[in-house]
């Protein structure tokens, strides 16, 4: 008689929520750059862009990664969401509007409540620059939705030292429920430029930019990788 296999579970469905609930902190860079480390891994992401009133990361990767726009300042944007996730066998990501620390408030017991039907995993990537009102920002976001795996990216392209949450108790509660404080390196601005002017794909960037701005992409992209590389199981 031939010997039986136990049964595998299938594996929990990801959702990778990109953050930090304001402008300028380099979110929509973040979300390029996740998206760009699951597709060279040989992940096959869907992007779910809820940044309606300035949709960089969707214009840029709308074409080469299957993608939905979704307007979470309503309920009717989480229901939405919420039928995507269950839908879905592969990793979601959301890119996330610098507006929707409100409507986050909101409808997290909604989102969350879903999340936990469906048996997925929220995971947190939340850009902070060196001021005060990302830590307060991240703050509320941990005491909506407590139990989500929260990693901080620090970002460089706004400093290269970060006391205020180095130095701070939210840093040991990060820490302390299994996420990582992070660092994201910076990019030369004509690149970064280049990026949004053309509204390129990394991928494509890396082809087709002038040869100094790909020698910097290559760079930027190697230290990237190994930052996303602590986030990604």
């Amino acid at each position: 008689m031939a010997e039986q296999l136990p049964e595998t579970k299938p594996a929990a469905l990801k959702v990778y929520w990109i953050g930090g609930a304001k402008g300028g902190v380099g979110k929509s860079l973040a979300a390029m750059a996740f998206l760009d480390y699951l597709t060279t891994n040989r992940h096959s992401p869907l992007l779910v862009e809820t940044d309606t009133s300035n949709p960089d990361v969707g214009k840029s990767y709308g074409n080469t990664i299957d993608t939905e726009l979704l307007d979470l300042d309503a309920r009717d944007g989480w229901l939405a969401l919420l039928t995507l996730c269950e839908q879905s066998e592969r990793p979601i990501v959301i890119n996330t509007g610098s507006r929707n620390s409100a409507a986050v408030a909101q409808y997290a017991d909604l989102f969350a409540l879903g999340l936990e039907e469906l048996g997925a995993e929220l995971v947190v990537l939340w850009v902070i620059n060196e001021h005060r009102d990302s830590l307060e920002l991240l703050l509320q976001f941990r005491k909506v939705l407590p139990r989500a795996r929260v990693h901080v990216l620090r970002n460089e392209h706004c400093a290269t030292n970060f006391p205020l949450y180095d130095d701070s108790e939210l840093k040991k509660s990060v820490e302390a429920d299994g996420g990582r404080s992070l660092t994201f390196p910076d990019l030369a601005g004509r690149v970064t430029r280049e990026l949004y002017e053309r509204r390129l794909t990394l991928h494509a960037a890396a082809r087709d930019m002038p040869f100094g701005n790909r020698i910097e992409l290559k760079r930027w992209r190697r230290e990237v990788g190994e930052t996303f590389a602590q986030v990604v199981t």
